[in-house]
């Protein structure tokens, strides 16, 4: 009985959209069991439900991270929460999105401080100035090319992105 609750809970949390059961039936069976304490391992799960290890640890995983499993035994037997959560893809591609953005913004804070570096080192002159400029950047005599300097296309904006992801969090 207590399996069954715990599968339709997981299917209130969109864990059963584009997946086979038998992963979710798994983890099921398996939490079910150590809440009653009847001592099973992974093993004996994954040999009655004919999955793999990972699978099974991925679905433990996911189901760790909706509120039904910050629950006690007790309340998750009297209570029936009303809330939903997301997906887990989109939970995913949401913590995809903010890295790519904390990544764009690293990235722009870099060329920035890469151009006052540049700008803050002693001049050479001389004979061997010229050659010291081919071996720091490849930018000196015949040496090509390099993106423009390394600079932000976009400072502005990075910096716009940058303030905004540090008032979210």
């Amino acid at each position: 009985m207590t399996a069954l609750r715990l599968v339709q809970r997981m299917k209130r949390d969109w864990m059963h959209t584009g997946r086979r059961p038998s992963g979710l039936c798994g983890a099921a069976l398996l939490v079910a069991a150590r809440m009653h304490k009847f001592r099973r391992s992974v093993k004996d799960v994954i040999s009655v439900v004919k999955v793999c290890q990972t699978t099974l640890r991925k679905r433990l995983t996911e189901f760790e991270d909706t509120p039904t499993s910050q629950l006690t035994i007790d309340e998750f037997m009297r209570v029936d929460l009303e809330q939903e959560c997301d997906p887990p893809s989109f939970t995913a591609s949401q913590h995809k999105a903010k890295m790519q953005q904390v990544d764009l913004s690293i990235s722009c804070y870099k060329d920035e401080i890469e151009i006052e570096l540049e700008k803050s080192r002693p001049k050479l002159r001389g004979i061997y100035a010229a050659y010291s400029k081919e071996i720091r950047g490849g930018r000196g005599r015949g040496g090509g090319g390099g993106s423009g300097g390394g600079m932000c296309q976009r400072p502005a904006a990075c910096r716009r992105s940058v303030q905004a992801f540090i008032l979210k969090s």
